[in-house]
């Protein structure tokens, strides 16, 4: 029986991440009920197609529902299906898909217990709320496309798909985080989701990177990311490999391996930000060697000397891959008379784990379910509200991005959450220098990166190499309701905080590893950052024009994915331990995190064999779809007819009155035919408009687009200050400094930020002191042996204390 098996939920409108949202939940045994219109959700016929003319995006997000048709007279029956019902996903924001009209507030006030999620691209309100929008319009304004391409002509952005699935991560922590709420209060909540702000998870490290360092990013080259170099793709004698250089020590070791002792010893190549002055050298030593081996074989070498590298794959490879087959990264779908494959579930509970695939619904396909467990009774609506994860104590070893943002997203929901760091080994976010200026300046509590990953938490030093701090950490366990980390999946157990010590410990306990491969892979030893799990997941290569490499769409896209779908998990994993008392470990691997951005294809090559189409900048279904010059240096802004309706007011807009009169342009297939032509005259126009001003015309007229922003452009957004996303926030150390929101909201205003990022040790006596009950001289006895502490080690500091540790 599924963790979520209890609940019902009923999907409306036609949004993909709703659709995406609701899948999640099936795939835990909900039952869910998607309504449809009697044509169908319009995303049944999008792009890529399989040989049959089903929708492989429309597959992966749609297996295991049941499809409920109801035309726009049927407002009785789809009261029924909402009153009856756990949640309500509303995508009407989206696409309304000729949903009967309801009257929610009557629906809500005979079922208070009723949670409610809609989402809209922009929310309610703000100067962009009324825009049109696609996919990739919302990517270039939420600076997902400015800094991806060649150094010169328009950024190459990605295929769509990706606003659906990030929307989808978020309304399923809204919803879920809803469900352990009601389970306290009774209470339902509604939640509004805006996928413009859902987007900005990925965007966020670069945006408040550039606040603090200025504003220096630029768009440098195919598969070159700032702040640091190497990390690209890079041809070899087979195949293409993945490849991160981060810390001064791998950068030493991927010069060792390639036998470049030179560039190791260059003093003025420690750090990546150095190595980006030198981008064309540094390229022209390594390539060459990089030729004379293998992907496997490199990938094989880069294991043995810790190097984060990895072989880029291809779709087939994905669906060849056993392993993932094994674990439920990849698996069976039947779609009408077709079966193929599709990237599962990838939040890999162990106890109450997903379904291993299912049935696409035939449109009106009512699916046999599994037995449904009993509804859970609720406790009579609380009078006061509360935070939804109040209650709940999270102990959080995570450190960098991925980790933070899971328990930074419950600690914003109201989750009491205990960061560890030890002065020996702190957060990595906080600085990876341990030369003398960097820590006695103090340097590793100014970083921004940090502070906004690690808010509404407190924070204690702990070092678990020593029996003192194990046993305190295990004390703190004892009570906690989930445990986070994100090391290497060694670490904890070595340490004796596995989790068959802890599960004996505390039953209720649930613990994840977020560990790159996973904890049973063959490659669990793999060194991995975001951008390694991108470069691994199979979406570089659908991205960029035909014939051309595979291509990386962001630093470190993994982290932000790794970091939600780690939230997702628990949340589930909470639900069921809150109705049973069991606790389990979840065993999430980020890599398989990143599937889902190249699912379509997945689902699409298992089925007929082809190798996956790339379009560049353009579109299967959206014509004319590109990134197109503006006035001014290095300005672009994204324009996509998104349906034919739209193609007469561009048509107009450009003063070509006889395209739009022509019958042989009122479809997209007809248009294909000039598209060259149409993306000239849409150059000719905007390249001789300001961004601002071609977007306010283009939507002024109906036409979705949306500037090709830089990252840091979003702190002086109008729409995100109109809704307040931006948080400012004064610290200890930085000052005042901005801070983003959650995407969703249960009233006007974001959720709080309620308290800084913990300094250092900050919480030490409050939480040793007055939860655990350790005496003023006990801390001072822990202080003194180097246990707990607030500053930070430096190198000759940390040598010594491992001679002093090894006897």
């Amino acid at each position: 029986m599924g963790a979520l098996s209890h609940l019902r939920i009923v999907e409306i409108g036609s949004a993909a991440a709703t659709s995406y949202c609701a899948r999640l939940f099936a795939d835990f045994g909900a039952d869910v009920q998607k309504v449809e219109p009697p044509g169908g959700d319009p995303i049944r016929r999008t792009a890529p197609l399989t040989p049959q003319g089903h929708s492989a995006w429309f597959a992966f997000l749609n297996f295991n529902k049941s499809s409920a048709v109801l035309d726009k007279s049927d407002a009785s029956r789809l009261r029924g299906l909402i009153a009856d019902c756990d949640i309500l996903l509303d995508g009407r924001g989206i696409d309304a898909a000729d949903c009967p009209d309801i009257d929610l507030d009557t629906i809500k006030r005979d079922n208070p217990g009723l949670i409610h999620l809609d989402l809209a691209w922009f929310g309610d309100r703000g100067p962009y709320a009324d825009f049109a929008a696609t996919d990739s319009t919302i990517r270039a304004l939420t600076g997902l496309v400015k800094l991806v391409g060649p150094e010169q002509g328009p950024p190459m952005h990605a295929p769509d798909f990706q606003t659906g699935i990030l929307g989808g991560l978020w309304g399923f922590i809204a919803a879920a985080s809803s469900v352990l709420g009601r389970m306290q209060d009774g209470r339902g909540r509604e939640s509004h989701l805006s996928l413009f702000e859902a987007s900005i998870a990925v965007t966020e490290y670069i945006m408040f990177e550039a606040f603090q360092r200025g504003d220096i990013m630029r768009r440098i080259g195919v598969n070159r990311f700032w702040p640091t170099f190497p990390v690209g793709i890079y041809e070899t004698k087979q195949g293409w490999l993945g490849v991160t250089t981060v810390t001064p020590a791998q950068w030493r070791a991927f010069c060792e391996m390639l036998g470049l002792t030179d560039l190791r010893d260059d003093p003025t190549l420690v750090m990546g930000v150095d190595r980006l002055q030198h981008v064309a050298e540094i390229e022209g030593r390594i390539l060459p060697r990089l030729k004379q081996r293998t992907a496997q074989e490199w990938f094989a070498e880069g294991l043995k000397r810790k190097i984060p590298i990895v072989p880029v794959p291809e779709i087939s490879d994905l669906i060849a891959d056993e392993e993932k087959r094994a674990r439920g990264a990849i698996v069976p779908i039947a779609v009408g008379d077709e079966t193929g494959f599709s990237a599962g579930t990838m939040q890999r509970l162990t106890g109450t784990p997903p379904l291993r695939g299912g049935r696409v619904p035939d449109l009106g396909e009512q699916q046999a379910r599994p037995e449904a467990a009993p509804r859970v009774p609720l406790p009579k609506p609380a009078a006061v509200n509360r935070l939804p994860l109040e209650g709940i104590r999270v102990v959080d070893f995570s450190m960098g991005w991925a980790g933070p943002i899971c328990t930074r997203t419950l600690a914003d929901l109201g989750a009491d959450v205990i960061k560890i760091e030890a002065t020996q080994y702190p957060d990595w976010w906080r600085g990876v220098d341990r030369r003398p200026a960097y820590v006695l300046e103090q340097m590793y509590e100014k970083s921004v990166r940090y502070c906004i990953m690690n808010r509404n938490k407190r924070g204690i030093t702990l070092d678990l190499t020593r029996p003192k701090g194990l046993e305190l950490a295990k004390r703190l366990l004892a009570d906690a309701d989930l445990v986070v980390d994100n090391y290497s999946v060694e670490v904890l157990p070595k340490l004796g905080l596995g989790y068959d010590v802890l599960s004996k410990l505390n039953p209720k306990l649930v613990m994840m590893s977020m560990s790159a491969f996973g904890a049973g892979s063959v490659h669990r030893d793999c060194r991995a950052y975001g951008s390694t799990l991108e470069q691994g997941s199979g979406l570089p290569g659908v991205i960029g024009d035909a014939g051309g490499p595979p291509v990386m769409s962001h630093t470190a896209f993994g982290d932000a994915v790794g970091g939600l779908n780690g939230a997702a998990a628990v949340l589930t994993a909470l639900i069921h331990a809150k109705l049973t008392g069991q606790g389990q470990f979840i065993d999430l691997a980020q890599i398989e995190c990143m599937m889902p951005f190249a699912a379509p294809w997945i689902v699409a090559h298992s089925i007929d064999g082809k190798e996956p189409s790339k379009y560049g900048n353009r579109h299967p279904d959206f014509v004319p779809h590109g990134c197109f010059r503006c006035d001014g240096e290095d300005n672009w802004i994204v324009v996509a007819v998104s349906d034919d309706a739209m193609w007469p007011k561009l048509a107009r807009l450009l003063g070509r009155e006889d395209w739009a009169a022509d019958e042989a342009l009122k479809t997209a297939a007809g248009r294909r035919a000039i598209e060259a032509e149409i993306e000239a005259a849409i150059t000719a126009w905007t390249s001789a408009c300001d961004a601002d001003a071609a977007m306010a015309s283009l939507q002024s007229a109906g036409v979705a687009s949306g500037v090709a922003r830089l990252p840091i452009d979003l702190l002086q957004d109008l729409q995100l200050h109109a809704r307040g996303f931006v948080q400012q926030v004064d610290r200890a150390f930085i000052g005042q400094h901005p801070q983003p929101s959650m995407p969703f909201r249960e009233g006007d205003a974001p959720f709080a930020i309620r308290s800084v990022p913990p300094t250092l040790g900050e919480h030490n006596r409050e939480i040793l002191g007055g939860m655990l009950g350790l005496s003023d001289a006990e801390l001072e006895e822990l202080t003194r042996e180097g246990i707990i502490g607030t500053e930070m080690l430096m190198e000759e500091q940390l040598v010594k204390e491992k001679k002093r540790a090894a006897g």
